[in-house]
């Protein structure tokens, strides 16, 4: 089953929902997922990636690298 929505996307932004109902063990929409996205450019996918980025971790200028150096003792 496919629902669509049904309103109008007026922001470019703007992502139609979509739900699709199947089954658990259907693991057909990973597939379908990751060959949209191999089609799609490496731009394109960079700023799908960007977007989710700010969205998650908010208008960083990217993500932060942590680092930590532990002093082992000797024994």
């Amino acid at each position: 089953m496919l629902y669509s929505g049904g309103g109008t996307c007026d922001n470019d932004n703007m992502i139609e929902k979509v739900v699709t109902i199947r089954p658990l063990k259907d693991r057909s929409a990973e597939k379908e997922d990751l060959a949209y996205w191999l089609s799609r450019p490496p731009g394109e996918r960079m700023e799908a990636l960007e977007s989710l980025r700010r969205h998650f971790y908010g208008n960083l200028p990217r993500l932060q690298r942590v680092a930590r150096v532990i002093q082992r003792t000797k024994g």
